[in-house]
């Protein structure tokens, strides 16, 4: 026997629904094409573009962490390693820092981050990096280390 031909009321029924989860892909394509392009940089950056760029990053935190060691971990002779991912905008302000590792003294940590908004902004990503990158995340493992100083692999 041939099947039962739907109502009218299940035609329309049908047809909204058709166009209800339409509009919502459509709203997820375009979310999905708005959401920024993140690219991570590590100490194992090769290529000549980020390497520079990562290079020219790494030698002013040293610099300004250098001048603005922590007094309190002067006095109390500490030292350690902790691991941050510093996020960059195309126009070299910070996005955010998380501290991925601590190094285990709160003062230590809390350093790092001020270190990297006193160092803040940063250079704009060349035109090439701004070509595939909306948020840069360059993440390194800084060293505190005995005779204060900084350094930042």
């Amino acid at each position: 026997p041939p099947a039962p031909q739907p109502s009218a009321a299940e035609l329309i029924r049908r047809s909204r629904e058709l166009a209800r989860l339409s509009a919502e892909l459509d709203a997820s394509i375009r979310a999905y094409a708005r959401r920024p392009r993140q690219r991570y940089l590590s100490a194992s950056t090769r290529s000549l573009r980020d390497a520079a760029y990562l290079e020219a990053w790494r030698r002013k935190i040293e610099r300004i962490g250098n001048l603005n060691y922590p007094e309190e971990a002067k006095r109390r002779g500490l030292s350690g390693s902790l691991v941050l991912d510093v996020a960059l905008n195309p126009d070299g302000s910070v996005r955010s820092v998380e501290i991925l590792r601590s190094s285990g003294y709160k003062v230590l940590d809390d350093a790092a981050v001020r270190i990297v908004h006193l160092a803040a902004p940063f250079a704009p990503f060349p035109p090439a990096m701004r070509q595939d990158t909306d948020v840069l995340h360059i993440v390194r493992t800084w060293q505190f280390l005995q005779g204060d100083r900084l350094e930042a692999r």
